[in-house]
């Protein structure tokens, strides 16, 4: 069977264009490993529709059924390499398994540089957070950390001086911080804490607060990570000849979505620095109208 169009990455960005593509009626193979970005997000605050929240979990559940009905058809496998042959793409999972598609979408998004400490995953979008534009409200007036290094987690910590004043900036890992960036914490009244953590504490998706190296507790119950890092999924994209921006994300047009080689899309965290589910929707199926018009013209 050869699929009208293979996305690879089922989250936000491509479940959208998968949504797009079944409603046009085409031949749509998602692939996906289960472990991207949205699979981890407890709660994203600042989508239209959802006043109270909704987690990663719930928006990939409901778009997955929604896909479904519309004929969408769904692999969970690991896609280890893809190549261009015939005019067509050939797909191999790490299960050996084999996907032919005439379009491809890339929609692998992006890897966050997450620390691994016990008990922090469960609480990634409800008090433990990594994007300001996003989360930044969550923290308005209240107490928080920020667990980062360096320049990374020095940047963090004074953009979110605009929420809230009351910033500790835990420098985990000890990485060097400019001059100029420290003149400016200590301008803003944010505590530099240069003891690592050495324990997390947390109920369940709740921050209590981190013990340091030197045995001193800091209870909070708010936290943003800035280890800088973050490694956008690409590896496929260089197998075909992608080209990629400065940034390592892919290059696109800003209107189609295509990327520097024929045939083949990309949507969502891969293709631009912003990291907004709302936005990563919108390359999704901006993506998959130009899709469809490419298969018409086939």
């Amino acid at each position: 069977m050869v699929y009208d169009c293979i996305i690879i990455g089922g989250g936000i960005a491509g479940l959208q264009a998968a949504i797009q593509l079944g409603r046009y009626q085409h031949k749509v193979l998602v692939l996906d490993d289960a472990k991207g970005r949205s699979s981890m997000c407890h709660c994203y605050h600042n989508l239209l529709g959802w006043p109270d929240g909704v987690s990663g979990e719930k928006l990939r559940s409901l778009g997955k059924e929604h896909a479904l009905r519309l004929g969408v058809e769904f692999e969970e496998q690991r896609v280890e390499t893809v190549e261009g042959l015939d005019g067509e793409f050939c797909v191999t999972t790490a299960e050996s398994h084999e996907f032919s598609g005439r379009k491809l979408l890339l929609a692998t998004g992006i890897k966050d540089n997450i620390p691994p400490f016990k008990g922090l995953l469960p609480c990634l979008g409800k008090s433990i957070f990594v994007c300001p534009d996003c989360d930044g409200y969550e923290i308005l007036d209240k107490p928080a950390l920020v667990i980062g290094s360096g320049n990374a987690g020095a940047s963090m910590a004074l953009t979110l001086t605009y929420w809230t004043e009351a910033l500790t900036f835990i420098n985990q890992g000890k990485g060097e911080i400019d001059a100029e960036l420290v003149e400016k914490l200590v301008g803003k009244g944010i505590t530099l804490v240069s003891n690592e953590i050495s324990e997390i504490h947390t109920d369940c998706s709740a921050l209590k607060g981190v013990t340091l190296d030197n045995g001193e507790r800091i209870d909070c119950c708010f936290a943003f990570l800035a280890f800088g890092g973050n490694k956008p999924n690409t590896d496929l994209a260089l197998q075909l000849g992608v080209e990629l921006e400065a940034n390592k994300h892919i290059l696109v047009d800003p209107r189609t979505k295509m990327t520097s080689v024929e045939n083949v899309w990309a949507a969502g965290d891969i293709t631009v620095h912003s990291e907004q589910a709302a936005i990563a929707m919108g390359d999704g199926i901006q993506a998959a109208i130009w899709i469809h018009k490419s298969l018409l013209e086939s």
